[in-house]
């Protein structure tokens, strides 16, 4: 049996500006990796990127003698910018997100008013994956899992014994993601998040991010098992209705994300700036009284 296969290996590399892991998966050393959800850094004061978070992935991946054959996003974050363009300009591989990225694309292009050109069909990625379609990374055998809630457009990846849940659900002690971005429902949050657990107990869950409560130390890897015991809003027992009536109590008093809209307009072009204006220079926009 080709352990890689059932078991492949996983290098996570957290951002603490954004909380955010990055991860690299690949069989062994000198094989073929996917990396997901990358960060590009983003001071929102000054408005200037950078790619210190970047660097350490590149760093990892050339260390290890890697080939990059993809660059997934789980979904089109509000909390991150990504940085799978410069990626894939140091490192090769093709970029992909789910199919239903379109319908995140149509909302986002209204709000912020993005030039006519701009195409609502995902067609900014290399490739868009559908619901369980297979994904080959040398010799890893895997396959997307649609699970939207938190956006209508969220994928999980399944590697082996290895599932990379995106924003569907934090460490057991944190819990789930919001519900109250432009088309999250926390009634199909809670269904994803069943689908997540009813995969086998022993089924390696890597999260994409981390807020540790009470000073613990960043961790963002449990298992099925562990969330279905103790994941404080979707263990065994909590019915949908409890999980809809806490997720809308609790997302009413969330504040927004603090880049949330230069990240939204950047994510749902496969990370590349808008188009420079007749200055040469790009920018983000940031509507008023609109969320």
């Amino acid at each position: 049996m080709n352990t890689a296969a059932v078991n492949p290996q996983v290098h996570g590399i957290f951002d603490p500006a954004t909380w955010t892991v990055t991860y690299v998966v690949y069989g062994k050393p000198g094989a073929a990796c996917a990396i997901i959800d990358s960060v590009l850094d983003y001071d929102p004061k000054s408005g200037r990127t950078s790619h210190k978070s970047a660097d350490k992935v590149i760093e990892f991946v050339k260390a290890t003698n890697l080939k990059v054959e993809w660059i997934l996003e789980t979904h089109a974050h509000a909390d991150h910018l990504t940085a799978a363009p410069y990626l894939k300009q140091h490192l090769g591989g093709k970029t992909a997100i789910g199919d239903h990225i379109g319908g995140v694309q149509k909302v986002f292009k209204g709000i912020f008013n993005m030039e006519a050109s701009f195409k609502q069909d995902g067609s900014q990625f290399d490739h868009l994956f559908a619901d369980g379609e297979s994904i080959q990374v040398g010799g890893i055998s895997g396959h997307t899992m649609y699970v939207p809630g938190h956006t209508p457009a969220c994928v999980a990846y399944q590697f082996g014994d290895a599932v990379f849940v995106g924003d569907t659900m934090f460490m057991p002690d944190v819990g789930t993601a919001r519900c109250d971005f432009p088309g999250g429902d926390a009634k199909t949050l809670y269904a994803s998040t069943r689908k997540i657990l009813s995969l086998p107990a022993e089924t390696r869950l890597f999260m994409c991010h981390d807020y540790p409560p009470n000073d613990r130390p960043v961790n963002f890897v449990t298992t099925v098992a562990e969330q279905r015991a103790k994941n404080i809003h979707v263990h065994d027992g909590i019915t949908e209705a409890q999980f809809v009536a806490m997720r809308t109590q609790r997302d009413a008093t969330l504040e927004m994300p603090v880049l949330i809209l230069p990240a939204v307009q950047i994510n749902i072009r496969a990370g590349e700036l808008p188009p420079k204006e007749d200055n040469g220079i790009a920018y983000a926009k940031i509507p008023l009284n609109a969320l």
